[in-house]
């Protein structure tokens, strides 16, 4: 579990099925540990120094933009079970990849519209949360395949969202609440269908 508040910032030295990060800062990571690189859960498989190694499996890949050599990245350790919690409850679990479709920047501050699959508009509300490449932001305003997210001057420095313009690609997840809610609607409207159609059933 995650918070989506990003700890350090790492670049990719090598990329592929099995890729290294360079850390810039000292996360005190071991050989099995879980690491969200761009808001994608990761097993670390190798630690030498400040270099990172991870395997990305075809899932995975399928379901994630994978860095490319040189790229920039956003990474957050695993929460303690006796740590704050502090931005909204983050799986690691990327449901698609979004695209940053508009740039609006005013007195430091920058609003980031970001498309993504009409199909998941149900997960998004306005005053939500959503992790957007790991980071945890509020949605400004949401219409089917599209929102829009306020992105302040610190989180600006401290992640890749300094680097977002339109066309680039960033890791989503949804609100896992908000999945677990439409979910069960879902259920209780077949449970109902299903009653419906049995009880039309036995009165003929």
């Amino acid at each position: 579990m995650f918070t989506g508040l990003i700890e350090a910032m790492g670049t990719v030295r090598s990329a592929g099925s099995r890729f290294q990060v360079e850390s810039e800062a000292d996360l005190s990571l071991m050989r099995g540990d879980s690491l969200a690189v761009n808001g994608s859960c990761l097993t670390v498989t190798e630690v030498k120094k400040n270099n990172l190694f991870f395997d990305v499996s075809p899932e995975t890949s399928r379901r994630i933009v994978v860095p490319v050599t040189g790229a920039r990245v956003n990474l957050e350790r695993s929460m303690p079970s006796d740590g704050r919690f502090h931005g909204h409850f983050v799986t690691g679990h990327v449901d698609e990849a979004g695209i940053v479709t508009k740039v609006r920047r005013t007195a430091g501050f920058s609003e980031f519209s970001v498309s993504f699959q009409r199909k998941n508009t149900l997960f998004l509300v306005e005053k939500g949360s959503v992790a957007v490449a790991g980071i945890s932001l509020t949605v400004v305003s949401v219409t089917p395949g599209e929102f829009v997210v306020a992105v302040i001057p610190e989180t600006l420095n401290a992640t890749t969202a300094g680097e977002w313009k339109p066309g680039y690609r960033v890791n989503l997840e949804f609100d896992i609440i908000g999945k677990y809610v439409t979910q069960a609607a879902r259920a209780a409207r077949s449970s109902e269908s299903l009653r419906e159609y049995l009880e039309q059933s036995r009165r003929s």
